[in-house]
Parts: structure tokens; sequence; C-alpha cells
């Protein structure tokens, strides 16, 4: 799936210069966590989350001892904490730097993107406008739907085995020399030596999502002391 498909629309958004109070009741009267700034014409400006409005809430006034170590700080930096926590407008308040994506991204690209920039969010945009949003929830119902049928009846084991070989030889978790798997009647079983219980669930969870496969049964053992690690 990809952005497209995933995203939420028909989004709430605010102008930059929205009363940061207009804007926490907003967040709380929606039960919705953010909310994107925009332009007239579309133009994403920025994004207010509800963890801005509790940075906003937790910034204390400094003590002396406070602003002189302060003094040695990144002032760049000091002067957009003051802005973020005495500013009365969204465009004082908004999280300008943003990881955004186009509506072809993947569902794949977005998870890695969230990963790796620790966001709950990604906007999506079309020439720059704000299309839509997609959020944590929306890869998680993705994640949940099922997958689109597919015609496998005149699947063979053979088949089934090849796929599922070729599957395990990708994994670096699979000792795949100590594991021999069988297919008949579309039931795998693993012969052979694990090394964990962890293997074993993966291996399951491997072979279940291999088209034509009707069954899963684990006969591997417990790797033996003097077998290789």
């Amino acid at each position: 799936m990809n952005a497209h498909e995933l995203m939420t629309t028909g989004l709430v958004v605010v102008p930059p210069d929205m009363p940061v109070s207009a804007v926490a009741e907003l967040l709380a009267s929606r039960s919705i966590s953010a909310v994107p700034v925009t332009a007239p014409d579309g133009t994403l400006l920025g994004l207010v989350t509800e963890g801005d409005l509790i940075h906003r809430l937790a910034e204390t006034k400094r003590g002396p001892l406070g602003w002189f170590l302060a003094l040695f700080g990144d002032r760049r930096k000091l002067a957009e904490r003051f802005v973020k926590a005495h500013g009365a407008r969204a465009a004082d308040l908004m999280t300008r730097e943003l990881v955004t994506v186009g509506e072809d991204s993947s569902a794949e690209q977005i998870a890695q993107l969230m990963e790796e920039h620790h966001i709950r969010r990604v906007p999506v945009l079309r020439e720059g406008k704000l299309v839509g949003i997609v959020s944590r929830a929306d890869l998680l119902r993705a994640a949940l739907l099922p997958p689109p049928p597919t015609l496998e009846s005149g699947v063979t084991d053979a088949a089934i085995l090849r796929r599922l070989l070729a599957a395990l030889r990708e994994q670096p978790w699979v000792d795949s020399f100590y594991i021999h798997p069988d297919v008949v009647g579309g039931r795998v079983v693993f012969y052979g030596f694990h090394r964990s219980a962890e293997a074993q669930h993966a291996m399951d969870v491997l072979a279940r999502a291999i088209p034509g496969v009707q069954a899963v049964e684990d006969r591997t053992t417990p790797m033996p002391f003097f077998m290789p690690v």
C-alpha cells in the first residue's frame, strides 16, 4: 500500500496567526494529537502537536543558576525554545522542519521514516500542498488488513517448498544447514535442530506467509551442545 491509500484526508488545518489557546482548544475538542499549519493556498508551513503544548506548559522560569548555565548553550536553540514557550500564535509554536512524503511513497518507506526520525505522523504532499497525513494508527490498520485474495489452488507442494527454502536462506537467523522442511498437502513440517524458541516462532511465521501453506508443524529439537555454534 502507498501513502495515497493510507492517508487520512479531510484534515483540520489552522492558519499561522491562530492563537495558541485556540489551537489547544481545537486539539482537545476534536480529540486529535496534532494539527497542520497551512498558508491560504494549502502550502504546509508546519505542525503543532500536543507535545509542543506540553513542552510549553513544562517550561519554567529559569533561576540564577539556570540563567548562568544558559549563557554557554546554543543561543539559536535557546531563542527557538523561548519562542515556543512564550509565542502567542500557531506559527510561534509549530515545528517547521517536517519529514514529508509523496502520495506514491510505500507503507514500508513511511514506517522506516517514522522509526528513523522518532515521529508519529508524516504529512503527504502533492506539489508542496498538503493532501493528507499518515499516522502510526493508519499504518497499524494497514498491517492488520487481510492480504488480497489470490488464486493459489493450483500451487503444488514442490512449488511451496522451493519458495520456503528460498525464504529461509534469506534470513540470517536461520541455520539452514540444520533445518530440513518438507511439504505434504500444503502442510509444512520442519525437521532438524533449532537454537532457540524465538527461531522456532520466526520459522512458523515465515512459513505461514507463503501462499498455499495450510498448516505448519515444528518437529525440530534443540541444538545438541556438541554442534558448532
